[in-house]
């Protein structure tokens, strides 16, 4: 098999994984149901490694010009482009770490490369029973061109998506409405395009026949999903801006909550999984133990114990044990550490694994210890960030 082959052989395997994933959540016919509506939208996932689009519509397909292989597992960043205003990124953004819902214009761009402006319209969607953002629901509206700010702050009406009048100072003469044709560069250039009211009731219905239909599918499938969060947030349970920030750290590393019974992991992450050989829902709510096995030194274990109880970061190696076929064991240069929050007081403790086989092996970058503390850093600013949004 070549290299190009077998690449196009995992992407199409982490593809259906995704699409797996969430169907999972629904039921085996949500996609056709989904399918079926006529609006142009996108359904993203983040509690997977990037945030990526896990569903896409024939509508979105069809106004971007991809096909769905070609979007699924994609950020949606991928259809922002040099004149994309980094003012609206930023409210899509803040929405996301706020858990709310957020409608903005915004300039994207096709497949062929050609901008358009769109009314997005994005909302959280909940689980019913731990109140956590289970996706993200985003309507996309073309915006047929009612009016438009250009860098000098002059507004002026626009037909379709590339007629204009002419304007003059800042007054437009009604009189001179003569169509002038406008390229794709000048479309580029403008700063900002607002879209009418009949636009933005388009995209609220649309995001609530979206919803219907996730409504629907998960109570067939007994995992209520709603547009509201009907309950606290249980305290296993991370934000999905938190889960987003941790997704961005490529390392092996957990995260536990020792203001949960028995200290259980809230997140691996996905090199943790690449590295022991477990998949995610059999690490989520489990002690660390598990890693152990007959041959695990018990005073490694005790000495890692007794820095949780003080609260002391410390560095071991230890035998661990993998999940794979073999059952094959592993040295494990383990560093944990606790997190504080923006009070100071211990949220989580962060453990950073490393195969010690490779700690020999001489890096251009980093050390392995520095490299460790660096996930350390990075994971204790993701916390505090997360804090100060939802405090």
């Amino acid at each position: 098999m070549s290299i190009t082959q077998s690449s196009a052989s995992l992407f199409t395997t982490a593809t259906e994984e995704k699409e797996g994933a969430f169907s999972a959540r629904y039921s085996l016919w949500i996609k056709e149901a989904l399918d079926e509506l006529p609006h142009s939208f996108t359904i993203t996932d983040p509690f997977i490694s990037g945030h990526p689009i896990v569903f896409a519509s024939p509508g979105f397909l069809k106004m971007t010009g991809y096909s769905r292989e070609e979007v699924i597992g994609r950020n949606g960043r991928a259809f922002q482009g040099p004149k994309t205003n980094r003012r609206s990124i930023m409210e899509i953004r803040e929405a996301i770490r706020e858990e709310r819902p957020v409608q903005v214009s915004i300039l994207n761009y096709r497949k062929s490369g050609s901008p358009f402006w769109m009314l997005f319209h994005m909302i959280p969607v909940f689980g019913n029973d731990d109140g956590r953002v289970i996706h993200f629901v985003a309507v996309q509206v073309p915006i047929s061109g009612r009016k438009m700010r250009n860098g000098s702050g002059c507004s002026e009406m626009v037909f379709g998506s590339c007629r204009r009048e002419v304007c003059l100072g800042s007054y437009v003469h009604q009189e001179r409405a003569l169509p002038v044709e406008c390229d794709e560069q000048e479309l580029e250039n403008w700063e900002h395009c607002e879209a009418s009211e009949s636009e933005k009731l388009k995209s609220v219905e649309a995001v609530g026949n979206v919803l219907s239909v996730l409504t629907r599918y998960s109570e067939f499938a007994g995992r209520l999903v709603c547009g509201k969060r009907s309950c606290l947030r249980v305290a296993d349970c991370l934000s999905s801006s938190l889960v987003i920030s941790l997704g961005r750290i490529k390392q092996s590393f957990v995260l536990t909550n020792p203001c949960l019974p028995d200290m259980p992991v809230v997140y691996a992450s996905d090199a943790f999984l690449t590295l022991t050989g477990y998949k995610r829902h059999e690490v989520l709510g489990q002690n660390c133990r598990f890693l152990s096995g007959v041959d695990t030194d018990s005073s490694v274990l005790y000495e890692m114990k007794e820095c949780i109880l003080k609260g002391k970061p410390c560095t071991v190696q230890i035998l661990n044990y993998s999940n794979r076929k073999d059952k094959s064991t592993f040295w494990n240069l383990l560093h944990i550490s606790p997190v504080r929050n923006a009070s100071g007081k211990t949220a989580y403790f962060v453990g950073v694994q490393m195969e010690a086989s490779c700690k020999d092996i001489e890096s251009k970058e980093l050390r392995p210890e520095t490299r460790q503390l660096s996930v350390v850093g990075a994971v204790r600013v993701a916390v505090r960030s997360s804090f100060m949004v939802t405090c």
